[in-house]
């Protein structure tokens, strides 16, 4: 059985060639079929082409009528935490009156409330939230995501929500990617002690996650207050050692050296890239890892937006993700996203595609 859709607007996104990523000036070039048709057998995509060239198919192929509607490619989202338990939209109070994303973090809001509230909630009401959650991205066109922890901070915590992530992995349509991220932010009762929580990070978590195999990426928030280079390379040696490849959280908050030390080591990703400069764009130039910019979390939060435009003038590659999570992005809409990347970051439709 198959399915052949038909007298569309535009296949979009149409290469016959695979390739990685676009960079600079060729994320303009959006490949399409205008009036084109498209064979779906067996889960993937056998054919395509204008409709001229539609041959005839037998009598079990289902047909659907476009009626001049465009097909897309399903996003992919690189970069969420929609694994968590409740919300904390009681901050934005906060943000209204002035406070910053620091600052709450301090008093014990952000990161840090929202694992009291996870570890609180057992592991099935936290499965049952985020199924809720898969439904609403895929309502919105996402067919592949990576979910993150962070929101643990402590061996069984952090397990608890991997193992969560590994249940919407199997037990859902959407292709999921799993990201280790206790490096979230040092917890309250560790604060005077910031090596001994890197030492649990290191010498428990780690193996921990390791031998359920319950991650394919390890994270670190490298920046300004939360951790320092010398920390993140530390915790991103130890996952590398263990079988996990590493992302990073750099420079939404400052110039932190997060984006130098992800092309150190091989980082699949650097994300959120606030504070870009000349420097960080050499560095990632031909480094194999990608930016990724997450708008939502500069909109949400009112911060000054990434210099995407520079960026891709200067020959980088991009990506976008959603950022979803309970405080700085609670969306996971990724029309959304690109509708952030037009109107805020000065990308083409071409490029935000």
């Amino acid at each position: 059985m198959g399915l052949i859709i038909y007298n569309t607007g535009a296949v979009v996104q149409v290469r016959d060639e695979g390739t990685a990523f676009v960079s600079g000036k060729d994320m303009s070039h959006l490949p399409v079929i205008e009036n084109g048709w498209l064979l779906i057998e067996n889960d993937i995509i056998a054919a395509y082409g204008p409709m001229d060239s539609m041959p005839s198919y037998s009598s079990d192929i289902s047909r659907l009528d476009a009626g001049g509607g465009y097909v897309f490619p399903s996003f992919c989202d690189p970069h969420t935490h929609l694994v968590y338990a409740g919300s904390r939209e009681k901050e934005y109070t906060d943000k209204i009156r002035g406070l910053s994303y620091e600052e709450i973090a301090r008093r014990g809001g952000g990161i840090l409330n929202s694992a009291k509230l996870l570890h609180e909630t057992g592991e099935d009401e936290l499965f049952r939230q985020s199924v809720e959650r898969v439904r609403e991205i895929i309502s919105f066109g996402t067919g592949a995501v990576e979910i993150k922890s962070g929101y643990g901070l402590t061996t069984e915590d952090e397990l608890k929500m991997l193992r969560v992530i590994r249940r919407l992995k199997h037990e859902t349509p959407l292709t999921v990617r799993s990201t280790f991220l206790g490096a979230h932010a040092i917890p309250a009762e560790y604060r005077n002690d910031r090596k001994a929580y890197i030492d649990l990070i290191v010498n428990e978590m780690i193996p921990a996650v390791a031998s359920e195999r319950l991650a394919d990426y390890i994270d670190v928030f490298c920046d300004r207050g939360f951790f320092t280079v010398e920390e993140t390379e530390r915790i991103l040696t130890a996952g590398i050692a263990h079988g996990m490849i590493p992302k990073i959280h750099a420079n939404e908050l400052a110039f932190s050296g997060g984006i130098q030390a992800g092309v150190r080591h091989g980082a699949l990703s650097v994300d959120h890239l606030e504070f870009t400069g000349d420097e960080e764009i050499s560095v990632l130039l031909g480094s194999g890892t990608m930016p990724t910019l997450l708008p939502g979390a500069a909109f949400f939060l009112g911060m000054s937006d990434p210099p995407a435009r520079r960026m891709i003038d200067s020959g980088l590659p991009l990506a976008l993700a959603s950022d979803y999570n309970p405080g700085s992005s609670p969306s996971g809409n990724m029309k959304l996203v690109m509708s952030l990347g037009c109107i805020r970051l000065r990308m083409l439709p071409e490029e935000v595609v």
